[in-house]
């Protein structure tokens, strides 16, 4: 974990993003991110983050169809409820498929839980990823449904904004959150897209709404034959990078100083200075 970082301030707080190369086998999956959540927990991260995804890369898309739970039930939201209870850490559960209204299409869904174990909230993607270029294409829209609500969740850190991977190319979306500390955006970008675009939307996002943002990916080649482009970081206010991890499974990490918040803002008031 970011050793750029080596010195925290009063009122910091350590946070970890997780960066896996998940594969259709939802166990394997679980045990992985275990391993990779108890290396970030033993650093000292008090939140961690794990990618979108993080429990299954299927083959096919309807691969979510097949796993999908319902809200509050199923190994692989107990999974995440008994980690952070066991590390005592803030955890942000990358995404799982959820069941929705809708029989043939899934909520893809975050659920962040306490550092007692419990579910503190719930956010289902709202933007859905469609993509097509010569033989590469991707829509989302076959199996998931989409989400309609915006959220936050105040941690010791702050107010906490959530997103997942294709929400980045929507800043209205970051500004509906209001003033937040820190934004989370667990993702699964492609290779195409992530070279393209992946950190100058994530230092944008950052530098616009003066807050830290903590990105966890997907990162390498999968069995399904999908290549993610990684770099899992973490952005202060002012845009700079503070930890990176190019590709393959690990953890990134550094921390949120309120200080370094405060100082941005006051220096450069743009948010007070928003009209729209």
């Amino acid at each position: 974990m970011g050793e750029n970082i080596s010195t925290e301030s009063p009122g910091s707080w350590r946070v970890a993003a997780i960066q896996m190369v998940s594969t259709p086998d939802v166990q394997e999956n679980l045990d992985a991110a275990g391993e990779l959540i108890e290396k970030a927990a033993a650093a000292g991260a008090s939140l961690v983050s794990l990618p979108e995804y993080f429990c299954l890369m299927g083959r096919r898309d309807g691969d979510k169809l097949a796993v999908k739970e319902q809200d509050g039930a199923g190994p692989i939201q107990a999974f995440l409820a008994a980690t952070a209870a066991r590390h005592r850490i803030w955890l942000a559960g990358g995404t799982l498929p959820l069941a929705s209204p809708d029989p043939q299409r899934v909520f893809n869904t975050a659920f962040v839980y306490g550092p007692d174990g419990k579910p503190r909230v719930r956010y289902d993607k709202i933007h859905l990823f469609n993509f097509q270029r010569g033989a590469e294409s991707y829509d989302e829209s076959v199996a998931i449904r989409p989400g309609e609500q915006v959220r936050v969740f105040d941690a010791p850190c702050g107010p906490v904004g959530l997103s997942t991977c294709y929400d980045l190319r929507f800043p209205e979306l970051y500004r509906a959150m209001g003033p937040v500390s820190l934004i989370l955006v667990p993702s699964a970008f492609t290779y195409t897209t992530g070279r393209a675009h992946w950190e100058v939307l994530l230092r944008a996002r950052a530098i616009e709404n003066q807050c830290y943002v903590l990105a966890a990916a997907q990162g390498g080649t999968h069995p399904n034959g999908r290549r993610t482009w990684g770099h899992s970081m973490l952005i202060d206010p002012w845009g700079q990078v503070l930890d990176v991890l190019p590709e393959g499974p690990g953890v990134i990490g550094g921390t949120i100083e309120p200080e370094r918040l405060s100082d941005v803002r006051a220096a450069l008031p743009a948010l007070r200075h928003r009209v729209l």
